[in-house]
Formats: structure tokens, sequence, C-alpha cells
């Protein structure tokens, strides 16, 4: 059976703008991994009429309702109430709720206030979700054909909620094993992917493919069902093969987060270091670097050289070309490399320097136009790149060029 999920995010501060509703994004990512649908994400304000109506909609359209929110010490925490009255429900005490929010300000050496009491009421005859992040639990139960998960708000506390309670709940439920097979490429256009493949996946009912677009790169899930996980793996491999076949080397990995985490692997697997020159990313290829954890083995460091004088004066970029050709071209480009590979003392340099936006440079060169470089040991390569309008896409499309070249670079692969 395949199941379909309504998400109901519960918050004020979301529809007012003030935070980002992340947890949809997690919950639908991690659905679909698990081959159930997500059909629509509804959100609503800590109100109880309006989150009344919003449940009774929803369980007349979905399998699976997973409300996020609304579950803490507050007097604006009222998901539980809702949802127990609108299923008919009771909610009872919760003894082993109330002795683990003790135990954590017992050990953070604060007294429990009164308010915390109402966190440790759940619907009667549910399955409680221990919160090992928070304070307050989490649960699901089942009433007219109607799954109900509540998952708390905080992100921290609902991406583990996710996935160490409410997953393995659902996974429970069904009658086989679903496995998922995420591609990552980068260097093919969203549209283009998806008009080679459009009659290959309308054809597909087990496995399934999913194409999803980021910025400047694209993802193809590939999803099977079987009665065992090794069945179901089976059921990928060949659709990945073909996929490998069609696309090559764009495709730079398989169920790994990023390129940046793809470069930096490969550069541990070689014993080698790496090392940046920025001009128009201002430190994005540091920092997407620095988030990555152990990146230290393999990270020299980097030099934002947004001016003329730090290209010149730390890069060593002679002057001369910078005169000649405009801080935005292919030979600043190379220098930089160059100089960031002798300054920093790494085995590999990239460099990137271009027009952000939101106007053309002082030679007229226009927004968009990038020249991302890689220094290695007799190999200096430059990339040029028309990157878009958008300052933040420019930025993000240099970057992913610079870790695509380290790739590159590491397997052999043409640099173009």
């Amino acid at each position: 059976m395949t199941y379909t999920a309504e998400l109901i995010a519960v918050g004020t501060e979301l529809l007012l703008g003030n935070i980002a509703n992340t947890d949809a994004q997690m919950l639908s990512q991690g659905l679909s991994a698990l081959g159930i649908n997500v059909y629509y994400h509804t959100v609503v304000g800590d109100n109880p009429q309006r989150l009344r109506a919003a449940v009774e909609l929803a369980r007349t359209r979905a399998d699976i309702i997973i409300t996020t929110g609304g579950l803490g010490p507050t007097c604006d925490d009222l998901t539980k109430n809702v949802l127990a009255e609108c299923f008919g429900r009771r909610l009872v005490h919760n003894q082993e709720a109330e002795d683990r929010c003790r135990a954590f300000f017992e050990g953070i050496g604060r007294p429990m206030t009164g308010n915390n009491f109402q966190q440790f009421y759940l619907p009667e005859g549910c399955t409680p979700f221990q919160n090992d992040w928070g304070t307050a639990p989490g649960c699901a139960f089942e009433e007219g054909g109607v799954r109900v998960i509540m998952l708390p708000g905080p992100p921290r506390e609902c991406t583990a909620m996710f996935r160490y309670r409410a997953a393995p709940y659902l996974q429970s439920l069904s009658d086989g094993a679903i496995v998922s097979r995420t591609l990552k490429l980068f260097g093919v256009g969203e549209s283009s992917m998806e008009d080679r493949l459009r009659d290959r996946m309308n054809a597909m009912t087990n496995p399934t493919l999913a194409p999803y677009a980021k910025e400047g790169e694209c993802e193809l899930r590939i999803t099977a069902k079987a009665p065992s996980e090794e069945e179901a793996r089976a059921l990928t491999a060949p659709v990945e093969e073909e996929l490998r076949a069609l696309f090559g080397d764009k495709i730079y990995g398989a169920d790994v987060p990023s390129l940046e985490a793809v470069a930096a692997a490969l550069l541990k697997e070689r014993g080698l270091t790496l090392g940046s020159a920025e001009s128009c990313t201002g430190g994005l290829i540091a920092k997407r670097l620095t988030d990555l954890p152990g990146i230290s083995a393999v990270y020299k460091g980097g030099v934002v050289s947004y001016t003329n004088s730090v290209k010149h004066g730390v890069l060593g970029v002679p002057q001369e070309l910078l005169d000649q050709y405009g801080a935005v071209s292919a030979p600043v480009a190379r220098a930089m490399a160059e100089g960031a590979r002798r300054v920093l003392g790494c085995d590999i340099a990239v460099s990137t320097t271009g027009v952000a936006g939101p106007d053309s440079d002082d030679r007229g060169n226009p927004v968009g136009l990038v020249f991302v470089a890689i220094a290695a040991g007799d190999c200096v390569h430059v990339r040029e790149l028309h990157a878009g309008q958008s300052r933040e896409r420019v930025r993000t499309m240099a970057a992913h060029n610079a870790f695509d070249l380290v790739r590159r670079y590491l397997t052999g692969l043409p640099m173009d």
C-alpha cells in the first residue's frame, strides 16, 4: 500500500515569517525516502479553531497526518489538545515523560515550573515518542484509518525525533522494505535532465525515479519496494547503471551530501591539501569547506582577495595582468590560483573572480561573468562561467565549479 501524508505546521511565528518552516522540507524528504507521498503542506497559527479546521480537512484527504510544533509548556502550545479532541481521545498523564523532564531540570540546576505539566499528557492509547533532545515528547496513534504523528517544532528536536522515532514507526506499517538511492548531478540543467528522462519516469512503477533541482545542481532519487532490503536494492541497481551510462561524469556521487564533501573525501584519500583564493565568492568556498567535520586535515586556508591591492600584495598577482586584463579575467584567475598555492603551501589551490552584481564592473564585464581556476602540479586550468543575474546564484555557481574542478582533477576526468 502507498500511503499519502499531510504536514501541518503549528505556529503563528511561521505565518509571520519570523522563522522558516525547515521542518516541512526535512519531513518531505524523509517521507519520500520511505515511499510516502506528501500531497499537502499546511501552516496554521496558534489558534484552536483554525487548527481544528485544518485537521478535519487533512483527515479527509491523507492517510497520515504529521504535525510539528505546539507540544511545549506555554499557553499557545495547543496541538495535543486539539488533535485529541478531533479524534475523540482523552489526554492522560504519562509518568515517564514527567520523570524525564524532572531529571532534565535537575541536571541543569533549575526548578521545574508548573506549566511544564501539560507536556506530560498524551492522547490515550498512543505510542509515546521519547524526546532525548528536548522536554516535550511526541506520539503517534491511529484512529478511523488515519495515522496521526505529533512532533516538536524546534528543528533540532524535530529532525532527531523523525529519524529515530517517527521513521521506524512508519516503516513498521509497511509489509516490505523501501530503499532509496540518490544520485547527485552537476553540470546538467533540470529541464535538460527531465526532458531526457520524462518517458522513462512515466513508465516506471517499481522502482520509481524522481528528479529534484537545487541551486546549480540536480538530484535523481531511485526508490524501490520489495519484501526485503536486499531485493529492493537489487531493483535500484539496473536503474542506477542506466543513469550513469546516460549522464556519465555529470554524476558526482550517490547518497553523498555535497560537491565539497566529495572533493574533501578525495583529498583525504590521496593525502593532498587544498587552499583557496576568492574574490567574487567572498569566502563562500572556505565557509562550505570548514562546515565539514575533519576538514583541517586537508584544507590549509583561504585568502579573500576582494580588491586588486590584495590580489597583488598578498597573492602576488602581477600588476601588469590586473592593468591589462582587469580583475575579472582568465589570466588573473590563473595567477590567483598559482599565488594561493604558493602562499598557502598547499598541493592544490582554486580561485574565483567575477562580477556578482548588481551592476557590471568598471570594464563593462556583465553580471554573471566568472572565471574559476585550479592550480595543481603541472596543471593550471581556468573555467569561464556565465552564471546568471542573481548575486546569490553567481556566488553559488562559482563555488560549485571550484569543487567540481577539484573532483575532476583528482579523478582524472576532463576539466570541462
